[in-house]
């Protein structure tokens, strides 16, 4: 009671945030009934009547459901993977630079892209890629080559994804991991000097294994967003050309729930796509504590 009294001050200032939390993040979660019930718009979320699990049983049975969620699982693996090896290299090139202007300069062009929102990237990266006028296209017939239409291939959309997704946000990553870098014990390095190691040996047998913790802690942590491949992005990027490789589990919900008017169906999938990633996010911090030490209380 006496540290509550001296703490009452940090808590009174904790309750307009929990105010805001609970309005907006966990009242709204009594709509996921809708995916059990006949909804009828009329009667609404609580006068609508219970029919069980047959919207369940219409989302796996739609063509659409098991290719977004292979679409879903691949870009966000190829994302998970891709946007940890881009920015350790990046840090570990980072680190060898020596003028402190030109490598701050570089660590603010790199870290820019992250500040931007996708409808602004978007409208961005359909100018630079359009294969009519687009800044690639030109390069490359000057090079002899033949345009590609990088949005509307099928094929190469998923890849045209990750390129985008690791461009925006590996500056972030490259901060975390330079960060860890500098926390390095410089004696280590002084004594790989003084045993004749040269600089990529540092990297390998000091750098490197200092870091690992950092590396598989944000590796571990990752893995709660196997089943989030980019909303945002994927929206303001791909068309029904691409919808066959392009479709993830959230773009099929904003269709099927929105455009198409079946509430129960997108909710649905919504709510499955949130059960399984509280089972990966629960993974994740198992994996966390049991490999990193880490805990998150």
């Amino acid at each position: 009671m006496i540290k509550f009294r001296r703490q009452w001050p940090l808590h009174l200032m904790m309750v307009p945030g929990i105010i805001i939390l609970l309005m907006f993040a966990y009242y709204p979660m009594t709509g996921v009934i809708v995916a059990f019930q006949k909804f009828n718009p009329r009667l609404g979320v609580w006068g609508s009547p219970i029919i069980g699990l047959d919207h369940f049983r219409q989302m796996f049975l739609m063509p659409d459901t098991m290719r977004a969620i292979y679409n879903t699982v691949y870009i966000s693996l190829m994302k998970i993977v891709v946007g940890m090896i881009v920015p350790i290299f990046f840090a570990l090139l980072l680190d060898l630079v020596r003028h402190s202007i030109f490598k701050r300069t570089i660590q603010t062009v790199i870290y820019f892209p992250y500040f931007l929102s996708w409808v602004i990237l978007g409208g961005i990266l359909i100018d630079v890629l359009s294969p009519s006028t687009g800044l690639v296209s030109s390069i490359m017939q000057a090079f002899g080559l033949e345009p590609i239409y990088w949005l509307g291939t099928p094929k190469i959309f998923p890849q045209v994804l990750v390129v985008t997704d690791v461009w925006k946000n590996f500056g972030y990553g490259t901060i975390v991991y330079l960060a860890a870098i500098t926390s390095i014990d410089p004696g280590q390095y002084e004594a790989a000097i003084i045993d004749g190691a040269n600089r990529f040996q540092q990297v390998i047998h000091i750098t490197l294994p200092s870091i690992v913790p950092i590396i598989i802690l944000l590796a571990t942590l990752s893995l709660g967003n196997v089943l989030n491949a980019g909303f945002d992005q994927v929206l303001n990027l791909y068309n029904d050309i691409v919808r066959e490789t392009g479709d993830i589990i959230d773009t099929l919900v904003y269709r099927v729930g929105l455009i198409n008017n079946k509430f129960e169906i997108g909710t649905a999938v919504g709510l499955f796509k949130s059960a399984v990633s509280v089972i990966f996010i629960s993974t994740g911090y198992y994996l966390a504590r049991r490999f990193a030490n880490y805990t998150l209380f």
